[in-house]
């Protein structure tokens, strides 16, 4: 399961509106390693005139595991990137990209998610995250 989902978030689900900021508690309480990791490349990322900045931490199977659901879920990646202000990207299971809005086709973006990028973030030990 990725979240750990309250009573009163599930009722509000039933209903068909979920209150975004009630979403994003539950993210940041259920994938506090991804929320996280989103945070401080947004932080890092509002400190610069860089188009973009990464996070190549290699993390324990744990704070993989959250990335990979985070990451995974077009609601939660979607939720994260209205909340933080960022475009998130992702490479082989750890590196975490967090763009400006609107970059999307400029030539970092394409680089860091083009097929020779994840071909250079392979390594032996990752092999089956």
């Amino acid at each position: 399961m990725s979240l750990d989902v309250s009573p009163a978030l599930l009722a509000q689900a039933e209903h068909g509106r979920v209150n975004q900021a009630d979403f994003l508690d539950t993210v940041r309480a259920s994938l506090p390693y991804a929320y996280q990791v989103v945070a401080g490349l947004s932080t890092e990322l509002s400190g610069t005139e860089d188009e973009f900045t990464t996070d190549n931490t290699t993390p324990t199977d744990e704070e993989r595991a959250q990335l990979l659901r985070a990451l995974a879920s077009n609601a939660i990646r979607g939720s994260l990137e209205d909340h933080f202000g960022v475009k998130l990207a992702f490479v082989n299971c750890h590196r975490v990209g967090a763009f400006r809005p609107g970059t999307e086709d400029g030539d970092a973006y394409r680089e860091f998610t083009s097929l020779h990028n994840q071909i250079r973030n392979q390594s032996p030990e990752l092999r089956s995250c």
